[in-house]
């Protein structure tokens, strides 16, 4: 504590909560909250109870928002007190927990610096991600199921609800492939960055002789569609077929043929939904799914022709963008951003956020790098 420069310190947070500040534009986040608040208010509000969703839903995350910069700014304020009270009463205790709030506020201030890099078209939006074992048999399906369990805990440990769409399950363990939503704003924009083919090298539980194995997975994330994107689809270029779910193993876990596969003829894509009950609200939430990919789908159309104008600027992922090493030692490193951890367990037990933020900054500066 000694060591610790707080006037500086505290000066550099307020640098910082200054540029997230401006670039936030708080006024304009006011002014959306001003007319959101109105249109909320409106009696006929929920005669649309869709839409209605969408107005309620989106004033709650700019609310969030604004009280998040206040909060963060009426921090920084109690930090610079209580400095100068443990100062000048040469409180050790007091010193002591300003060094901690210090270092609690810069990781708040990291956090929302992220989400300010978030500036693309679909990047505010909910995501779908779809997980698909790749080449390595048993193992890549276990490494699926591995996947989606640090996903799904990473949403958790954030308190970002998520719900399981479409589970198909490998004949002896883990997943052929899997596809779930996480409802929380910017998750799109947040983990479009974790799209890609992960690899895992380790010791096979399923292997008598313990040979170490290679094994990989597919990651893929979507924003998902809302009622204002206008992607029709016309009934004669859709294929739907409808079949009875399973479980793990091939267990029959439905007597009905409630699940459905939608097959969008033009361009090829497959989504198949079985985790609801019914085959109509299956066939809705697998509608949208195909919806939000056709829209991407699009998207990366416009900007494959956009590249083509400007000239070819070599910014891709590559095949491989994250390794997982259990055996002959343990990392998990990003290929793309050097970004490495030792503690693979706690990586797949969720935390990921470091990965997640240098992935962001990384296709940020790319971005920058193809505009100049």
């Amino acid at each position: 504590m000694a060591n610790i420069d707080f006037s500086a310190e505290i000066r550099a947070l307020r640098a910082t909560y200054d540029s997230i500040e401006r670039v936030s534009d708080v006024d304009a986040l006011k002014e959306d909250i001003a007319e959101l608040s109105e249109r909320a208010g409106e009696p006929d509000l929920w005669d649309d109870p869709s839409a209605a969703q969408k107005i309620t839903s989106k004033l709650s995350h700019k609310q969030s928002e604004l009280e998040r910069l206040n909060k963060l700014a009426s921090r920084i304020d109690d930090l610079e007190v209580l400095v100068e009270l443990g100062q000048d009463e040469d409180d050790a205790d007091s010193m002591g927990e300003a060094a901690a709030e210090l270092e609690s506020i810069k990781k708040a201030l990291k956090e929302l610096e992220v989400v300010t890099l978030l500036s693309g078209e679909y990047d505010e939006r909910e995501a779908v991600v779809s997980i698909r074992a790749g080449a390595g048999g048993v193992d890549a399906a276990d490494f699926a199921e591995m996947l989606m369990r640090m996903y799904l805990r990473w949403a958790e440990r954030h308190g970002y609800p998520t719900t399981v769409m479409d589970t198909s399950y490998a004949e002896e363990a883990g997943l052929k492939s899997a596809t779930f939503e996480v409802k929380a704003p910017y998750a799109f924009g947040t983990l479009s960055v974790e799209a890609g083919t992960h690899r895992l090298v380790r010791i096979s539980p399923f292997d008598n002789q313990g040979r170490r194995q290679t094994s990989f997975a597919a990651v893929e994330v979507i924003p998902l569609i809302e009622q204002t994107d206008s992607i029709e689809i016309p009934d004669n270029e859709i294929r739907v077929d409808v079949f009875r779910s399973s479980g793990p193993g091939g267990q029959s876990v439905n007597t009905t043929d409630s699940a459905v596969r939608l097959t969008h003829i033009p361009t090829g894509t497959v989504v198949s939904m079985q985790n609801e009950k019914s085959q109509l609200q299956n066939r809705a939430a697998a509608m949208r799914v195909l919806q939000s990919r056709l829209l991407l789908l699009k998207k990366e159309e416009e900007d494959a022709e956009k590249k083509a104008l400007a000239g070819d600027v070599k910014a891709s992922w590559g095949d491989q963008m994250r390794s997982y090493v259990l055996n002959p030692y343990q990392m998990v490193k990003d290929l793309r951003t050097e970004h490495e951890v030792g503690n693979t367990s706690a990586v797949f037990d969720g935390e990921i956020d470091d990965f997640i933020d240098a992935g962001i900054r990384w296709r940020t500066d790319n971005r920058n790098a193809a505009k100049s």
